[in-house]
């Protein structure tokens, strides 16, 4: 198969969360175990360190990378989901693996894959594992794809772990209260491993302390350790809290003998984005008029947006969003400030369609446009908007992905 064979049978033959969404859910790593032992248990021949959380997960890992190439180390990073290609899920030092990589991948254990079955995250953790490994790679930043407890990437035995914000996403299969949320979150932190909690929340303290205490593991919270302040690449507000929590986790893996200087983590955060190409958080992709995309895509991630939103001067704002169907967009909506709305569908299977969500929004007293093509309805607001306004493009991880000029 070729490298567009290749990226149909995954797709077609794997349940992929992206498109499908719950019923891609695997809740045991049975899988996942079984197709790493085929593969030599790869995760096991590198050092590691493991991200979770509901908002922050995806910047944090990508900010540690930089920190530990800025230090001269070789990286592996595997984050999820990709926005334009596959290849973005798994980088070393910022370059994301090889196409034919993929292709020779899938040929070598497609026998395995089809004997075992898993889902498209398992077997796509399964060859970032196996990527790391073969490139050898002194260290790899593995972010976890949902939850973390029965997350595939939870097979790792990492140097040290960090959990992000903890937010109302996914509570269909993760648990209906900060708590219970919490506790799949939790469910990362290994024996005798340490921990950093990025930020602290009275409802969640206790189920991470309680979780490291079962562990032995040391636990740190990042507004308690007196860090100083360094500035990043990474805008919006919400990426402050990241900075602290990356910055403790760092702190962690220098006391563990990691040669990493205040000048690697000053120029890792400043440098993330040439470091490793990380895309969708806060990206200015215009000015005159000023037009930016954000993935962000729950209650807590929108109110980080409207933060930033506020920070920002302008005359009028355009706001062009588009939603999955398994999220609350009641709520979401709920939030947002004036504007001009357009709504889109981002082109998955799980998109909402607009007949769906021009229900909400009338209930809801929302003037809007309503355009199906996501980039038809940037070229709208483009069109309506003047040189000083304000363009703001997200509502789903899938609309981002499908911005032309990102």
């Amino acid at each position: 198969m070729n490298y567009q064979e290749t990226l149909n049978f995954l797709y077609e033959a794997l349940p992929m969360y992206q498109r499908v969404g719950k019923s891609a859910f695997k809740k045991d790593l049975g899988n996942t175990i079984a197709l790493c032992a085929a593969l030599d248990n790869p995760q096991n021949k590198f050092k590691s360190v493991h991200v979770a959380g509901t908002n922050g997960k995806g910047s944090s890992s990508h900010l540690i990378a930089s920190i530990l190439q800025e230090a001269g180390y070789k990286v592996g990073l595997y984050t999820s989901p990709h926005l334009k290609s596959f290849t973005e899920r798994i980088r070393i030092n910022g370059k994301a693996i090889s196409e034919s990589s993929i292709v020779g991948f899938v040929e070598e254990h497609k026998r395995d894959i089809e004997e075992i079955g898993p889902s498209f995250f398992e077997m796509t953790v399964a060859m970032a594992f196996d990527q790391f490994a073969k490139n050898v790679v002194d260290i790899a930043v593995i972010e976890v794809g949902l939850g973390g407890r029965l997350d595939s990437t939870n097979i790792i035995k990492p140097e040290a772990c960090l959990i992000t914000n903890i937010g109302f996403d996914h509570m269909d299969m993760l648990g209906d209260t900060l708590p219970l949320i919490a506790g799949e979150k939790a469910g990362i932190i290994k024996p005798n491993t340490p921990v950093v909690i990025s930020e602290r929340h009275s409802e969640t303290e206790e189920v991470f302390r309680q979780k490291a205490i079962d562990e032995h593991a040391p636990i740190s919270f990042a507004d308690e350790l007196g860090l100083p302040h360094y500035e990043t690449a990474l805008k919006g507000k919400h990426q402050e809290k990241n900075v602290l929590g990356v910055q403790g986790l760092i702190e962690v893996l220098v006391k563990q003998g990691w040669k990493i200087t205040s000048a690697d983590i000053k120029n890792g955060l400043l440098n993330v984005l040439e470091n490793t190409q990380l895309k969708g958080r806060w990206q200015i992709l215009g000015k005159d008029p000023f037009v930016v995309c954000d993935t962000g895509h729950n209650k807590e991630a929108f109110e980080y947006i409207i933060d930033s939103i506020k920070e920002t001067e302008y005359n009028n704002l355009f706001m062009v969003l588009g939603f999955v169907r398994d999220k609350n967009v009641t709520e979401l909506l709920k939030k947002l400030p004036r504007a001009n709305y357009i709504f889109t569908v981002p082109n998955v299977p799980r998109g909402m369609p607009l007949a769906e969500l021009k229900e909400i929004t009338t209930q809801l007293d929302i003037e809007a446009v309503y355009i199906e093509e996501v980039n038809e309805a940037i070229t709208q607001a483009r069109i309506e908007a003047k040189a000083n306004d304000m363009i703001f493009i997200g509502g789903s991880t899938f609309v981002v992905a499908e911005i032309d000029e990102l």
